[in-house]
C-alpha cells in the first residue's frame, strides 16, 4: 500500500499487482467497502496486467472529506492513474464506482481503452433517499446498515456466511467512516448522467446482475441504448457480482479487455 496525494493535496490509499509493464487495469469499489473488495479480479488479472486498486475517498485507508461531488471521485481515478504513469488503462468499477467509471468516460475518455460498468446505473437510486441515509448515517453511525447490507449485496443463493471475501466486505462497510460514506451517498444523490452518456465513445461494457435488486438489467440496457460503443453482460448474481460470482465476472471482463 502507498498513500498518494491526488490534486487537491488529499491522500488516497492505493494498491499494486503485476508487472508495470503491463497493461493497465484499475478497479474502483462500491460505496461502503474498501480495494480488499477485488481480491477475486487481482488474483485473476495481475499475471498479464499490471493491476491498480484504491480505496476510494471516504473509505479504507483513504482520506475522509466533508463534501465530496462525482467528478471529485472520477479526478481521484485519474490523480492516481498520474502516480502510477498510467497513460491509459481498462477502467472497472461496480456500483459507485461503475457510475464514476461513466464520469470518467466524459470527463477523460483519453484516459482509458475501455470503461466496465458493472452492477450500475447513470442514475443510481433517488436524490430524497441518499440524503436522508447520508443525515442519518452521520446520526446514528452505519450499524443498521451493516445489519442489513448483505439483503442487498448477495442474493439468497449465495452462502455469503462462508465466503471470506464477502466477509471481508461486509467487515469493510462496518469500519467506513461514517462521514466519508455520507459524502459518498451526497456525491450520489447529485449524479445523474442520463442525458449525458450518450456522448461517451470509449468502449464500455455494461456489467449487470440479473438478481440485482439495487442497479438492475433495465438500468444496463438503459446505457447499452444510450452509448453508441457499449456491449451488455448479465451475469447470475445480486449487487456485487464480482464477489458472488467471481469466476463468471471475470470470464465476461476478460473476454471483454481482450478486445481493447
Amino acid at each position: 500500500m502507498s498513500l498518494i496525494n491526488n490534486r487537491n493535496g488529499q491522500q488516497l490509499a492505493v494498491y499494486s499487482f503485476g508487472d508495470a509493464a503491463q497493461p493497465a487495469i484499475i478497479f474502483s469499489n462500491s460505496l461502503g467497502t474498501d480495494h480488499g473488495m477485488w481480491q477475486a479480479q487481482v488474483a485473476a488479472f495481475a499475471q498479464d496486467y499490471f493491476v491498480i486498486c484504491y480505496d476510494t475517498r471516504g473509505h479504507g485507508k483513504s482520506v475522509v472529506t466533508e463534501n465530496c461531488t462525482l467528478t471529485d471521485l472520477a479526478n481521484d481515478v485519474v490523480d492516481v492513474l498520474d502516480h502510477f504513469k498510467v497513460e491509459k488503462a481498462h477502467f472497472c468499477g461496480i456500483s459507485m464506482g461503475g457510475i464514476t467509471g461513466l464520469q470518467l468516460g466524459l470527463s477523460a475518455p483519453q484516459r482509458f481503452l475501455s470503461i466496465t460498468i458493472a452492477n450500475s446505473a447513470a442514475k443510481i437510486g433517488q436524490e430524497a433517499a441518499w440524503l436522508a441515509r447520508a443525515d442519518a448515517v452521520e446520526a446514528q453511525g452505519l450499524a443498521d446498515i451493516v445489519s442489513t447490507t448483505h439483503t442487498r449485496w448477495f442474493s439468497d443463493k449465495f452462502d455469503y456466511i462462508h465466503d471470506a471475501v464477502a466477509q471481508q466486505t461486509i467487515q469493510s462497510l462496518s469500519v467506513t467512516p461514517p462521514k466519508g460514506y455520507a459524502a459518498s451517498c451526497r456525491a450520489l444523490a447529485n449524479a445523474d448522467l442520463r442525458d449525458q452518456i450518450a456522448q461517451i465513445q470509449v468502449p464500455c461494457l455494461a456489467l449487470c446482475g440479473g438478481l440485482d435488486p439495487v442497479t438492475t438489467v433495465a438500468d444496463g440496457e438503459f446505457m447499452q441504448a444510450s452509448m453508441p460503443n457499449c456491449e451488455i453482460a448479465v451475469v447470475d448474481a445480486s449487487h456485487l457480482s464480482n464477489i458472488e460470482v467471481p469466476q463468471q465476472f471475470n470470464q465476461v471482463f476478460a473476454e471483454f479487455v481482450a478486445k481493447y
